[in-house]
């Protein structure tokens, strides 16, 4: 295997390993268990079901390429020949490298009001500082970095048509959680966004 592939492998274990750890640190902590993907209204239940399950297969197809699997959900045959230079894999590696940073710093800022998904009966308290400073939404900013890092070190049509269209899922989801935080916590929420980029510069 390359350094590349180890990376990728690395990388995985890493962003598994801290979300499992804090859901089940938090769950001991509060009682109240953080992941509450699939609690949405009508047909967006399912819509949080598939991409819950999507986030699963492409971590699977990470894995299998990773460790070069002769069984691939999603054959190499569809790469993106121009972009399996190694240039373009040490620009992937930054991005994944670079997505660490909000995403450890945000878990550390969220204390136990993280969760996996709209929580509307017990939602935790509002969290402002920290990497919360800079984005409002640092875990979804380092999976958009995840997903386009993976996709050049890979250069698949699968990883480029994956990470298109999880920054579209991605952004109606924050939209959603905006209305949700903007009822629950009124004008504290309505002056953290006047203030705080939704990603980092927008």
């Amino acid at each position: 295997m390359t350094f590349f592939n180890y990376f990728q492998i690395a990388l995985v274990v890493i962003v598994v390993c801290v979300i499992a750890i804090r859901a089940i640190s938090s769950w001991i902590a509060t009682g109240v268990n953080p992941i509450v993907v699939g609690r949405g209204q009508g047909s967006w239940r399912v819509l949080e079901f598939f991409s819950f399950l999507a986030v699963i297969v492409w971590v699977i197809e990470v894995l299998l390429r990773a460790l070069g699997s002769r069984f691939e959900i999603f054959p190499g045959a569809v790469g993106v020949a121009q972009l399996h230079t190694p240039a373009v894999r040490i620009v992937g590696v930054a991005l994944l490298m670079i997505g660490m940073v909000p995403f450890i710093l945000a878990f550390v800022n969220f204390g136990t009001s993280w969760r996996i998904g709209i929580d509307r009966k017990t939602p935790g308290t509002l969290v402002t500082t920290g990497i919360f400073a800079f984005t409002r939404n640092p875990i979804f900013v380092a999976f958009i970095l995840f997903f386009f890092g993976i996709f050049l070190i890979n250069g698949t049509w699968f990883f480029l048509i994956f990470a298109l269209l999880a920054v579209l899922a991605i952004h109606f989801q924050i939209r959603r959680e905006e209305d949700f935080l903007r009822k629950q916590y009124g004008a504290d929420y309505a002056e953290y966004h006047r203030r705080t980029a939704r990603y980092l510069i927008w």
